[in-house]
């Protein structure tokens, strides 16, 4: 069912003009697309200093909280853009994108991302500078930075194999893959 509706979704945004301008276009789509990797690297950048501080693996002589504090806007303004190019690409290409079990394994990695994040912020702020000055971070805000940083290599990683067709709907898989990966049409035929 849930399938069905993503897909039906994904068809009715494909029909759209916009969308059929992007993915055709000769220079909008490679600049969209440019755009989302050069923000992703600002923002996992500025994250990745972040949560190693945290961690106690680099930059311990400088206050934890100085350093969130300073990359905290410049990390943002990466995630805004990163995120607007994202629904841009995914609008470019929505069939094959809403049909990807890497799309959909990203989109999980995502949205645990989101929770880590939104969870990490709320810890970071009820410890306040109690341990700034640290080498390391409080267990709670070490264990959320560990898990930051493996949820976005994930996200990068399965975000690099949405170009890759190893699990498209139009080859002959199991049906375990066809049901994962939204292959609506496939999995009527069986």
């Amino acid at each position: 069912m849930l399938n069905g509706l993503l897909l039906d979704l994904a068809r009715w945004l494909d029909g759209q003009a916009w969308s059929t301008a992007l993915h055709e276009s000769l220079y909008a789509y490679a600049w969209v697309e440019t755009t989302h990797v050069l923000t992703l690297m600002v923002f996992l950048g500025m994250l990745f200093i972040i949560d190693l501080r945290m961690l106690g693996w680099a930059f311990t002589s400088v206050p934890a909280t100085t350093i969130a504090a300073r990359l905290d806007r410049p990390m943002m303004i990466g995630f805004a853009v990163m995120v607007g190019t994202g629904l841009a690409l995914y609008y470019a290409i929505p069939v094959r994108t809403t049909q990807s079990i890497w799309f959909r394994i990203k989109v999980v990695l995502l949205i645990a991302a989101g929770i880590n994040a939104l969870l990490f912020r709320a810890r970071l702020r009820a410890a306040g500078d109690t341990w700034g000055h640290e080498s390391r971070a409080p267990r709670r805000l070490r264990i959320g930075a560990a898990l930051s940083l493996t949820l976005w290599a994930g996200v990068v990683v399965t975000g690099r194999a949405i170009a890759y067709d190893w699990f498209d709907c139009h080859k002959p898989l199991p049906a375990w893959i066809y049901q994962v990966a939204g292959c609506v049409d496939e999995l009527a035929a069986l």
